[in-house]
């Protein structure tokens, strides 16, 4: 099994990170997949280049193994990050559109109402993360933070986006693509042969966030704190909930929209990622109005989906 990292040359926040981890020593080329993209190997790990969006190479996982013969593990896809603040950031996140309907066209790549296996690193790595960006000197100039789930491309194995953020003049600082690319080495093991993140199926908890805003600030607070896994987390923009006509919401089913799918399809794909694990919601309750919390809980209850407080996960 191996780990496939993905970048493009379109996308200086993308082709920064990957060249300083090129950089670093054990590389050596690796065979070309049909549509002409280079790869490079170095022990568990291929890179692979491209000159297209990073959200519009569908199914990059099946692609290899079909051109190669090796099963892929998980993808890690690196990217530039926008934001409404400009603020410099280092971002991780899950990806899908779990929320959109069949007829709507995902703006962002991806599938309607699908939800990518999110990789079990997204919690150890963004904690790997913040440690690396303090000990080069990136904080407190750069927020280190997960988003939510959000767009493509389709992917069938564990997957996860690293970004740098937010301006162009952020996507190709020097530091941060060093920074993105220890992250990289340390995570993957290439430092000390144990990788960060690795999922043993022994048990343990793992958080699938609902609501909030596009940065869970609610979900971070606990993911934040060693140990904690993470799976998916729907912001509010992906729990698109219909006023009740009548009643007081309190049941599921007087609540239109594409939340319950959301929820459903996160939950199972979070589960699916972490075999042995017990996925317990967390929900950023301020987040709701009394009619939308009612609904998500009752929901959560009659698809036995446990319901956590900050603690249940530490």
């Amino acid at each position: 099994m191996v780990v496939l990292v993905v970048a493009t040359a379109s996308d200086p926040a993308s082709i920064g990170p990957a060249a300083a981890f090129l950089a670093m020593p054990g590389w050596s080329p690796g065979p070309p997949i049909p549509e002409g993209m280079e790869s490079f190997i170095n022990g568990h790990v291929r890179l692979l280049k491209h000159e297209h969006s990073i959200i519009a190479e569908d199914d990059l996982d099946l692609r290899w193994q079909a051109a190669t013969g090796e099963d892929v593990s998980e993808v890690i896809f690196l990217s530039k990050h926008t934001a409404v603040s400009n603020r410099p950031a280092l971002t991780v996140h899950p990806i899908g559109v779990p929320h959109l309907r069949e007829d709507e066209k995902p703006p962002q790549g991806g599938r309607p109402g699908w939800a990518a296996l999110p990789n079990p690193r997204i919690g150890p790595w963004l904690r790997l993360m913040q440690t690396i960006a303090v000990d080069q000197g990136l904080v407190p100039e750069f927020e280190i933070t997960l988003e939510a789930t959000h767009h493509g491309p389709i992917t069938n194995k564990p997957t996860m986006f690293v970004e740098i953020g937010s301006t162009e003049e952020y996507w190709g600082r020097q530091d941060a693509a060093q920074a993105i690319a220890l992250v990289l080495w340390k995570g993957l093991g290439f430092e000390e042969e144990n990788t960060v993140g690795s999922w043993e199926g022994n048990g343990e908890k793992v958080l699938l966030g609902i609501g909030g805003g596009h940065y869970v600030p609610r979900h971070m607070d606990i993911i934040i704190k060693d140990g904690v896994w993470v799976g998916h987390l729907l912001s509010g923009y992906s729990l698109p909930m219909e006023v009740p006509s009548q009643g007081n919401g309190k049941s599921s089913s007087e609540v239109g929209g594409m939340w319950k799918h959301s929820i459903k399809v996160s939950y199972d794909a979070t589960k699916a990622a972490f075999p042995g694990g017990e996925v317990i919601a967390h929900l950023d309750q301020k987040s709701f109005k009394g009619w939308q919390k009612n609904a998500v809980m009752s929901y959560l209850q009659e698809l036995n989906i446990r319901i956590g407080k900050p603690n249940d996960f530490i």
